[in-house]
């Protein structure tokens, strides 16, 4: 009697909790899947049932290939240089570096994730610029004048332009989380590893990659997640455009949302959107087995 009477009082004290989830996060996941079904414009009260022309229409939207493609561009870009790279650096500032001159770096190197991602982007558009952008600048003064070009307008750069600021800006946050992870390693595994004639590279994939397995997976389910809902970058720097070399996801969503006027159509990529990440981060979280070591 007694333990049920604690069980329905521990629920008062989550319910709060739960009533908001329920409010602010499942319910509009819900009323976004049932828009797909309707066709319907933000300013009318009017909405037709469609059924699921809404989903089909993705299948054979050449917009909607063209942005997941770069979607999982952006994602596999990611996960190299923010799961993978952040770690080395991470592992670089922690093991090799004095405390001073680490600590230094790691100030340096997350610096960019403190900034606005909207300040970044403009800032980047005159770094980018084809007249006098620090980019071109510099490759005229190292002797490379005929790799200049205009890096948001050529169909050919475009989409790495945008994808190499996100990177620049989010490194070093991943790397900040490595850092914490890593200086929980026992210091004695890295010197019986000494001991035993393990070099830095043996000691970085032995001790360091599998005690960092959490925070990679977390890293994982952060990049991923991101790259398949990034917004701000491409359409600040591009909005997707030249034609719709740089479209992701969420800046066609936007698109046909909030300029098409097709709001039903723009639920139903929302929706894809949501699955996408929500299958990844299932799959992560059966492929790294977290919270079973």
């Amino acid at each position: 009697m007694r333990t049920r009477s604690r069980a329905w009082s521990n629920l008062l004290y989550v319910l709060p909790a739960i009533i908001l989830i329920g409010v602010f996060v499942y319910y509009p996941l819900v009323a976004n899947a049932a828009f797909g079904f309707f066709s319907f414009s933000a300013g009318s009260g009017e909405m037709r049932f469609v059924g699921l022309d809404n989903f089909t229409r993705l299948l054979g939207d050449p917009v909607v290939a063209t942005a997941l493609g770069n979607n999982i561009l952006y994602a596999v870009v990611s996960i190299v240089c923010q799961v993978g790279g952040a770690l080395v650096i991470a592992a670089w500032l922690t093991r090799l570096l004095g405390p001073r001159m680490g600590a230094f770096l790691r100030s340096v190197y997350f610096l960019p994730a403190v900034i606005s991602m909207t300040v970044i982007a403009l800032l980047f558009t005159f770094v980018y610029n084809a007249r006098g952008g620090l980019l071109n600048a510099l490759l005229e003064a190292i002797g490379l004048g005929s790799l200049q070009t205009a890096w948001l307008a050529d169909v050919d750069t475009a989409m790495g332009a945008v994808i190499g600021v996100s990177q620049w800006q989010s490194i070093g946050y991943v790397c900040m989380l490595y850092v914490v992870a890593l200086q929980q390693i026992p210091e004695e595994y890295y010197e019986a590893a000494s001991l035993d004639g393990a070099g830095r590279i043996r000691q970085f994939f032995s001790i360091t990659v599998p005690q960092a397995k959490e925070m990679i997976f977390v890293a994982m389910i952060l990049t991923v997640s991101g790259a398949f809902t990034v917004f701000n970058e491409p359409y600040i720097l591009t909005k997707g455009g030249p034609g719709n070399t740089t479209q992701v996801l969420a800046t066609y969503m936007y698109n046909q949302g909030f300029f098409q006027n097709q709001m039903g159509y723009a639920s139903a990529i929302a929706s894809l959107i949501f699955v996408i990440t929500l299958v990844l981060s299932v799959v992560q979280m059966v492929s790294f087995r977290s919270g079973r070591d």
